[in-house]
């Protein structure tokens, strides 16, 4: 049985890698990308653009009054459900393009399945939703409010919505036969669409969590005591990204293989040499 391509980089030792995954290759990131959908919506509150607590009809005119906010979109609260309506089959994002959000937005209301603000429920759809907002509150695409609030003042360059277009850029072994990745460039992009180096999302990582070069980690992190962690899936690719208060961080990303299994490998590397009980 083939080994799944894995690359491994932590704070203490340079990146390890199997069959040809390297740090400089471009990679799905999956839901990673929230970190940096979330992390624009605190740049943009904090240079007065929009406020967090904003009503989502504000930004998105289509959409009826829900009392969904920006921020219930951004910590998982807005009573929106995990996914798109419809979305199914082998490329289950492909059908879900800005004329389907457009469309979906007009009736939101029948949409939620909860009240906002009542209880935490993972949610893609959500980030759709909030990262169109956030692209009717700059006037630009997403890409570029990414790259002017987030990227550039971050100096990390190797992040991307389409680098297939040279595929040497690409970790091998993405498009064999069956490999074909999910079609993630349309309205769902700011919830899981992004592509990036490892070496790139360990550059997030470590100035978004430890250097907090941009102020305190957005909501869109998920937290476990003194642990910021975020993790991405698609269909052939995962990535678990974590960093403790005490500045141990771990990235691992796979080509292949169980998301979950990623997941159980980047926890264990970051409790390694962590005191007895914690």
């Amino acid at each position: 049985m083939p080994r799944t391509p894995t690359c491994v980089l932590t704070d203490t030792s340079p990146a390890r890698t199997r069959d040809g995954h390297a740090v400089d290759r471009f990679v799905e990131i999956g839901s990673f990308t929230k970190v940096l959908t979330g992390t624009a919506l605190m740049r943009m509150a904090a240079a007065g653009l929009l406020d967090v607590d904003d009503p989502v009809e504000r930004w998105l005119p289509t959409a009826p009054p829900t009392g969904i906010t920006l921020r219930h979109l951004a910590d998982h609260t807005s009573g929106l459900p995990r996914l798109p309506p419809g979305t199914a089959g082998r490329d289950p994002y492909a059908a879900f393009d800005r004329a389907a959000l457009h469309r979906l937005l007009g009736r939101l209301d029948a949409v939620v399945v909860r009240p906002p603000g009542q209880q935490e429920e993972y949610s893609n759809l959500g980030y759709a939703v909030l990262g169109a907002a956030l692209v009717g509150a700059a006037g630009a695409s997403y890409e570029e409010l990414l790259a002017e609030h987030v990227l550039r003042p971050l100096d990390v360059r190797e992040v991307s919505v389409r680098p297939g277009a040279d595929r040497r850029l690409l970790a091998p072994g993405l498009f064999g036969r069956g490999r074909r990745p999910w079609t993630m460039d349309g309205a769902i992009l700011p919830a899981g669409g992004l592509w990036a180096t490892p070496r790139a999302v360990a550059e997030l990582l470590v100035r978004l969590v430890i250097e907090r070069r941009l102020g305190d980690p957005a909501p869109s992190w998920q937290t476990a005591g003194p642990v910021h962690w975020h993790n991405g899936a698609t269909r052939h690719a995962s990535v678990f990204a974590g960093a403790r208060a005490d500045g141990r961080w771990v990235v691992v990303h796979r080509l292949g293989g169980d998301h979950e299994e990623t997941d159980q490998t980047g926890v264990g590397l970051l409790a390694e040499d962590a005191p007895a009980g914690s």
